[in-house]
């Protein structure tokens, strides 16, 4: 008997373009963890205020929310392949700043929060054109598959990376910046080897409906919209990584090294995930299955507030991790199978203004809560948010709870 594409567990990895793409990913979010390792506890050391530590997550928000309208329209019409390229190579030059800056003793929190801005457009604009790259390299009946493998790539980064981070923060701050910064420049190379594919595009004259088409998609679709706000306001509020510095040092007792095994514990949990994913996808109940990982991943956050020991703090971010991976697998399938390529970075340039909200402005909820009533209440209060979220938005979206199967978007 012939194996069928959905039982093929390497579907994706069929597909040379592919192949590269994914490991690009990898070193490209492998440097992005060891850089937000060592920036968050640099500053801390500098600082030692917890407002600076959502502060950093603020200044990489706010380009995605403000180049929203032009980012998607841009990945929308021009070749993203090379949209990467350059927003991979700007991200080497932050990388180097920031070496520059510790090298030279001059870091200091407003110069770093510049380059901060700086990686923030560069991620602004190589989010929606990654994101919509990847349909584009495999056919249709691979992408979920894909979708698997993209997030096994980014979790075993979050893995590796953030234990990297500490340990090489742990031999020089010097050290950290370099490595990720070899790991931008490789990045770079691996998507420039990528043959240009074939993509979409509009030949419609730019004008307000054509930038505002992905908004009017998403609001139209509700299963979209539904995918799309639930991680927006379930991690907005259950958000915990801006604070583990504080947690690694001040209520665990832990050091650099410690931190890092803190930001890699939800890594570990959603790349077994991940991997099950890719081996045995979802086939039946896949939008129940994405308010059940929304609704664990707020107990997650709970547990963890509470936890004074390191193995049960450890196992709550695992917990987090694997449950938010089942979320992001479904999530991410549907508004790509949902989703015509033709709108397709305008639509990824909202979904990223929303993870880049539910994420970097979340680090900035997390942190200004600590700051005002502790970080123990702050973490605590918005992994019980997370909870209330699951369950207004399973009632408040009945079809994308009744989502059944991944295959093809006439799910009903």
């Amino acid at each position: 008997m012939s194996m069928t594409a959905s039982d093929d567990r390497f579907a994706a990895f069929r597909h040379s373009s592919y192949t590269r793409f994914f490991f690009c990913r990898f070193l490209a979010a492998f440097a992005i963890q060891i850089v937000s390792v060592s920036v968050g506890w640099q500053m801390y050391d500098v600082t030692g205020n917890a407002l600076y530590l959502g502060l950093i997550g603020l200044f990489q928000f706010l380009p995605s929310l403000i180049l929203m309208l032009v980012t998607g329209t841009v990945a929308d019409r021009y070749n993203r392949r090379a949209i990467v390229a350059g927003c991979l190579m700007l991200g080497s030059l932050c990388a180097a700043a920031l070496l520059f800056l510790t090298v030279t003793g001059q870091f200091s929190p407003w110069p770093v929060f510049g380059i901060l801005i700086v990686f923030g457009i560069e991620r602004a604009f190589m989010g929606p054109a990654v994101q919509s790259l990847a349909p584009n390299l495999v056919p249709e009946h691979a992408l979920p598959n894909a979708v698997a493998w993209n997030s096994s790539s980014w979790q075993t980064a979050s893995i590796v990376g953030p234990v990297a981070g500490g340990l090489l923060y742990g031999v020089s701050a010097t050290a950290a910046y370099s490595v990720a910064l070899a790991f931008m420049l490789a990045a770079a190379l691996l998507i420039i080897s990528i043959p240009k594919p074939p993509q979409r595009t509009s030949s419609k004259a730019v004008n307000l409906s054509t930038i505002l088409a992905g908004f009017r998609f998403i609001w139209s679709e509700k299963v979209v919209l539904g995918a799309i706000s639930l991680d927006l306001f379930a991690v907005l509020l259950g958000g915990a990584v801006a604070l583990m510095p504080i947690f690694a040092r001040d209520v665990l007792d832990l050091g650099p090294w410690g931190l890092g095994l803190l930001r890699a514990a939800p890594g570990i949990g959603a790349i077994v995930v991940a991997v099950l994913l890719a081996a045995y996808p979802i086939r039946h109940h896949a939008g129940v299955a994405m308010f059940i990982g929304v609704a664990l991943f707020g107990v997650g956050t709970v547990v963890f507030g509470l936890s004074t020991a390191p193995w049960l703090s450890i196992g709550a971010l695992m917990l987090m991790g694997a449950s938010d991976m089942i979320s992001v697998y479904v999530r991410e399938s549907l508004i790509m199978l949902w989703t015509p390529d033709e709108v397709r970075g305008r639509v990824n340039a909202v979904n990223m203004v929303f993870v880049g909200a539910s994420n970097e402005l979340g680090e900035f909820r997390a942190g200004t809560m600590a700051h005002l009533i502790g970080a123990v209440p702050a973490v605590v209060i918005g992994g019980f948010g997370t909870l209330a979220v699951a369950v207004v938005w399973a009632m408040s979206f009945p079809k994308l709870r009744r989502i059944d199967s991944l295959d093809a978007p006439s799910n009903p």
